[in-house]
């Protein structure tokens, strides 16, 4: 007779955090130069004093890379040791392939399976799902979570509704399999297609885009429409907050932390105030960096880490909303399996893999036009015909044997 075996608990930690910012600094009063706007109406409005912008050699790859680095180092895992990265995007540098198997290559995670996630600025929280619950279901160990955009590159600068709100970075984190309950309690996920114009960002092929008399697509231009955006969220955030802490057994009263997208002051402060949860509890930069997208909450979260702010056992809210609609939240138990100490051992063999995954990219992508070449050249077309005259019986002759 065939035992029973129980599968032991499985929980997937957060166990490494970073994040990139570009050095470029934009301030409100540099806007004033290229919309009609003021310092005043932003702040008021907004509650954004400054934003990073993308510079020349900065992408969404670079940044998610930089970010990625900085959480394996603190989470002194090596590139080899990933199972699986996600990117969440709203910027990719290419429809395909995708951020997340650029970044893949450029880390040297080679048993990485890898992949870009859409869905705005609530990404970070559906990409960190997925992930937890790979790793909870026993298919991978280690997981990194990327959020990296440059919304620079795709905001209508001359449209002071949407210019003023966005900025660019990345955040990072690695989450790791334990048997040691927390980490990852609860996730809930929610999408509503049919508030698609709300907030929108047409690609070439969209009919939302519109063409030209001549048929050429006409200039791209993101939309928003700010008002339904803003009772959207205020309303959103309460709900999935609500629903996430059922999920995990837990209420308001449990919570240390609510890190939220980095959208607007008001919408937070709003949905504070229908919590009645003081503002105080909830982690905020959105003055220096505005709204970065799916960056936003790992960006943030990685600040507070940095600070000391999340301590052991405290119990975090993340939750996001953003264009789709689509909205989410998520509830943890942080620092449960704190980060191990680095080990110079392990720092060197890092650096060692992201030099190697360079010169092995290189190599690669020279042998394969090398090969290429030779498919097309007329040497290789000789070779061939050689080679199948030696192989034939009568030596190329089709006369057959002489009589």
């Amino acid at each position: 007779m065939a035992a029973n075996f129980v599968r032991a608990p499985r929980y997937a930690h957060i166990v490494g955090w970073g994040k990139a910012l570009p050095e470029r600094v934009l301030t409100n009063s540099d806007l004033e130069a290229i919309v009609d706007t003021s310092d005043a109406w932003i702040r008021e409005r907004t509650g954004i004093r400054e934003r990073r912008i993308a510079g020349e050699h900065d992408t969404t790859v670079s940044l998610g890379f930089a970010a990625a680095r900085q959480a394996l180092e603190v989470a002194d895992v090596l590139p080899a040791e990933i199972d699986l990265i996600i990117v969440a995007t709203s910027t990719p540098e290419h429809i395909f392939p995708s951020s997340a198997s650029l970044i893949q290559d450029a880390l040297g995670a080679t048993a990485a399976g890898a992949f870009d996630l859409s869905a705005a600025c609530t990404g970070f929280i559906y990409a960190l799902s997925m992930a937890a619950q790979a790793i909870i279901s026993g298919s991978i160990t280690t997981a990194l979570v990327i959020g990296s955009e440059t919304m620079s590159r795709l905001v209508n600068w001359q449209d002071r509704g949407t210019c003023i709100l966005f900025g660019d970075g990345a955040g990072a984190v690695v989450l790791r399999a334990s048997d040691i309950p927390g980490g990852i309690l609860a996730n809930v996920l929610h999408s509503d297609g049919s508030g698609r114009d709300l907030l929108n960002a047409p690609l070439v092929g969209s009919p939302d885009l519109g063409l030209r008399g001549n048929g050429e697509a006409a200039p791209f231009k993101m939309t928003m429409n700010g008002q339904e955006v803003f009772r959207f969220a205020t309303r959103v955030i309460k709900e999935s907050i609500l629903e996430a802490l059922e999920k995990a057994g837990l209420t308001l009263a449990d919570v240390d932390w609510v890190i939220p997208h980095q959208a607007n002051e008001r919408i937070i402060a709003r949905a504070a105030k229908s919590l009645d949860l003081p503002m105080e509890r909830f982690i905020m930069n959105l003055d220096q960096y505005g709204n970065t997208s799916a960056a936003s909450i790992p960006i943030a979260m990685a600040e507070a880490a940095e600070r000391g702010d999340l301590r052991p056992n405290d119990t975090v809210v993340l939750v996001a909303f953003g264009a789709g609609l689509a909205w989410g939240a998520t509830v943890l138990t942080w620092g449960v399996t704190p980060p191990p100490e680095q080990t110079r051992l392990n720092r060197y063999r890092r650096e060692m893999a992201y030099f190697l995954a360079r010169q092995r990219s290189n190599l690669v992508r020279t042998l394969r036009r090398l090969l290429s070449l030779l498919q097309l050249s007329p040497l290789r077309n000789v070779l061939r015909r050689l080679d199948h005259e030696e192989h034939t019986p009568t030596g190329g002759n089709n006369r057959g044997p002489a009589q």
